[in-house]
This record gives structure tokens, C-alpha cells and sequence, in this order.
């Protein structure tokens, strides 16, 4: 039994070394993952430190053209308060011409027999400038017509033609 017993304590060294031999390869491999992980993180770090500087300026930026926007903005609300006053008001003269246009369409309403009178003498005095005129051009033609014949017609033998211009 002793053997068995030697046997057994043996075993369990053996197993404890196996053991032991695992565990420090299984360690090893920890060691080196975690230098890794250790360089990984360090570099992850490096980027954070320009991610986070860069973040900075970036929202300093954003800071400013929030700022301008603002300013701008209120300008704008400014500019739109102009606008609505010119509106209002070009609402008023619209309103003012068509109550002159109303009226205006009424006066012309209520003396439209007057107008249409007005507008018949107008085309009676038309018509007889048109005559008038027509009667003087043809006065003036004959008239031409009678200079032409004087001029083409045969000079007395006592009078010259100086003479007959002249008299």
C-alpha cells in the first residue's frame, strides 16, 4: 500500500508540474496579450488627446458662428419689421385706390349720359375739321392749278415777262 500510496504522491507531482508548466505558458501568452493591449490603449490615448483637441477648436468654432447667426438674425428680424411696415402700407394705398377707383367708376356711372353726349359733339366738331380741311385743300389746289396755267400761258407781245412777274 505504501507503493500505492508513492504511486499516488508521484501522480499528483507529476499532475502539479503539468500543471504548473500549463499555467505559466497559459500566463506567458496573458502577459504578451496584455502588452497589447497596454500599446493599443496608449495609442488610443495619443488619438484621444487630438480628437479631444480638435473638439475643442471645433466647438469654439461652432460657439462663434452660433454667435454670428445670432447677431444676424436679430438684423434680419429687423429688416423683416421694415418689411411688414411697407406692406401694411402698400395695403393702405391699395385700399385708398380702389375706394378713388370706386368713386371714380360711380361719378362716371352717374354722368354717363353727359359723357356720351360730350363724346358725340366731339366727333360732330371731328368731322367738320375733317370737311373744313378737305375744302382748303381743294380751294388751294385750284388755286395752284390756276398759278400753273398763268405761268404756261403765252406772253403779250408789249408786256415781258419781267413786267408780268412784277405787277
Amino acid at each position: 500500500m505504501e507503493i500505492i500510496l508513492y504511486l499516488s504522491v508521484a501522480v499528483i507531482a507529476i499532475a502539479f508540474v503539468v500543471l504548473v508548466v500549463y499555467l505559466s505558458k497559459t500566463l506567458e501568452a496573458l502577459k504578451e496579450t496584455m502588452e497589447s493591449v497596454s500599446g493599443t490603449l496608449e495609442g488610443l490615448e495619443t488619438q484621444m488627446q487630438g480628437i479631444t483637441t480638435e473638439t475643442a477648436l471645433l466647438l469654439q468654432k461652432t460657439n462663434a458662428l452660433a454667435e454670428d447667426l445670432q447677431v444676424k438674425s436679430e438684423s434680419l428680424n429687423t429688416v423683416v419689421e421694415a418689411v411688414k411696415g411697407v406692406g401694411g402700407s402698400i395695403q393702405k394705398v391699395n385700399t385708398t385706390i380702389d375706394q378713388v377707383t370706386d368713386r371714380v367708376q360711380i361719378a362716371a356711372n352717374e354722368h354717363n349720359p353727359k359723357i356720351a353726349q360730350a363724346v358725340q359733339w366731339g366727333n360732330v366738331c371731328i368731322e367738320l375739321f375733317n370737311r373744313w380741311k378737305a375744302k382748303k385743300a381743294e380751294r388751294e389746289a385750284v388755286e395752284q392749278q390756276e398759278e400753273l396755267q398763268e405761268e404756261y400761258l403765252p406772253v403779250p407781245a408789249t408786256e415781258t415777262r419781267y413786267q408780268r412777274s412784277h405787277s
